[in-house]
């Protein structure tokens, strides 16, 4: 699968206004002089190029094991968005919590990139906050030692957060089925599963057919 060169939304919305800007300048200098505009240009090209080596020097990420937590004391990280509150998800979780799991439900916060731009993130906060919700009131009912925190809104950087503050033994991550989901399209799953030292469980939910008519 090829690998998409950015790591969220925001980055390649700012890399398309950086792109609009570094031409808008070489067309600015042009007019005011042809030397000019090729000063311009030979000066940003340097920039980009100096911007994509160091870039692409960098080491891919080290697996990260998170740190030691009470002797006997198990922790799964559960990590959705609109499917938290998904049956597949909960009956998954139901399962792994026989012998009193500690369960940390993370809900990224979506937003559109021009709102992400603009800070614009109270809309994103609520929805993320009411789904979050209703996914604790389900498995609290069903015995489950659950609590949950809204987290950024890419959810990898939502689990390397919650590594340092929950330390988890294992993760789940629940999405929609191939062909609606953002994050399968993005490869977070794999992705997931390359970054951190940690048994990373997918675990699709359908919410269209569990609320389509039987």
């Amino acid at each position: 699968m090829p690998r998409n060169p950015f790591r969220t939304e925001a980055e390649a919305f700012r890399f398309v206004l950086l792109t609009i800007v570094y031409g808008a300048l070489i067309v600015i200098g042009n007019k005011i002089d042809p030397w000019v505009g090729l000063g311009v240009f030979v000066v940003e090209t340097a920039v980009v190029a100096w911007w994509i080596f160091t870039r692409g020097r960098r080491e891919r990420p080290v697996p990260q094991a998170p740190p030691p937590h009470p002797a006997g004391e198990r922790r799964i990280l559960v990590v959705a968005n609109e499917t938290v509150a998904g049956t597949e998800l909960i009956d998954e979780v139901c399962r792994r919590c026989r012998s009193g799991e500690k369960v940390l439900v993370v809900s990224p916060a979506l937003n559109s990139p021009l709102k992400h731009w603009t800070s614009d993130l109270d809309e994103a906060l609520e929805d993320a906050k009411a789904r979050l919700e209703a996914s604790l009131a389900a498995m609290r009912a069903a015995g489950i030692d659950a609590r949950g925190e809204v987290g950024d809104s890419d959810p990898l950087q939502a689990i390397e957060d919650a590594l340092r503050t929950f330390a988890p033994d294992e993760v789940i991550i629940s999405t929609h089925p191939p062909g609606r989901s953002n994050w399968l399209e993005r490869g977070v799953v794999e992705r997931a599963r390359e970054r951190f030292a940690l048994p990373v469980t997918h675990v699709v939910v359908d919410l269209e057919a569990a609320g389509a008519p039987t």
